[in-house]
C-alpha cells in the first residue's frame, strides 16, 4: 500500500511539473503572437486627402452658433482634431467622454465634433452628453470631402491645415495614436511599425 502511494505521489509531481512547463511554453507563444499582432493605432483607410497634404477648408456654423474652421490655416494657430461621429454609433458614445481628458493632455489642439443629419436630433444628443466645450458641426459636404465611410473616424490637422494623421478610432489608444503618429512624423503607427520591422 505504501509503495502505491509513493508511486502515485511521484506521478502527480511529474504531471504538475509537465503542466507548469506547458503553461510557460503557452505564455511564451502568447507573447510572440502579441508582438506579431501588436495593436498599431488607428486604422488609416486610404481615402480622402493624404497625410501630409492640406485638407479642404470649411467654415461652418456649430450647433451652439460658433463659427468653426476645419482645414486650412487655423486662425488660433492651433492644431485641430475633427472627430466624426453618429448619434446611433455605440463606439462613438463610448469615446466621447474621453475627449475632455485628451483635450487637457493635448492642450495645443482644438477638438471639433462633426456629423450630418437632423439638427434637432444632434442638438439633443449634444446637450445630453454635456460636451458643450467642443464645437459640434453638421455638414454632409465635410464628410464627403474627407471621404468618411466608417465611424468613428478622426482627422488630426496641424496649425497650417495639413493632415498629420487620420484613421478609424475604436478606443482611447487609437485616438492617442494619431498624436503619436504626428509626433513621430509618420502617416500612421502602422507605417512606423512596418518601417521599424524592415529597418
Amino acid at each position: 500500500m505504501e509503495h502505491a502511494l509513493i508511486i502515485s505521489n511521484v506521478v502527480l509531481w511529474v504531471a504538475v511539473l509537465a503542466l507548469g512547463a506547458i503553461s510557460l511554453a503557452l505564455a511564451r507563444q502568447v507573447g510572440i503572437l502579441y508582438e506579431r499582432m501588436m495593436p498599431v493605432g488607428a486604422l488609416m483607410i486610404d481615402k480622402g486627402p493624404a497625410v501630409g497634404t492640406i485638407g479642404p477648408a470649411f467654415e461652418l456654423n456649430a450647433l451652439d452658433g460658433r463659427r468653426v474652421k476645419v482645414g486650412g490655416i487655423s486662425p488660433s494657430g492651433r492644431g485641430t482634431l475633427v472627430f466624426f461621429l453618429s448619434t446611433t454609433c455605440p463606439v462613438c458614445k463610448k469615446l466621447l467622454p474621453l475627449l475632455p481628458s485628451i483635450q487637457a493632455r493635448e492642450a495645443a489642439t482644438d477638438i471639433v465634433l462633426a456629423s450630418d443629419g437632423d439638427t434637432t436630433e444632434h442638438a439633443a444628443f449634444y446637450k445630453k452628453l454635456g460636451l458643450s466645450q467642443f464645437p459640434y458641426v453638421l455638414s454632409q459636404e465635410l464628410g464627403q470631402a474627407y471621404q468618411i465611410g466608417k465611424l468613428p473616424y478622426a482627422i488630426l490637422f496641424d496649425e497650417a491645415g495639413t493632415v498629420r494623421a487620420k484613421g478609424l478610432v475604436n478606443s482611447r489608444e487609437h485616438l492617442e495614436s494619431l498624436f503619436e503618429a504626428k509626433d513621430r512624423g509618420v502617416a500612421s503607427l502602422q507605417e512606423f511599425v512596418h518601417s521599424e520591422k524592415h529597418a
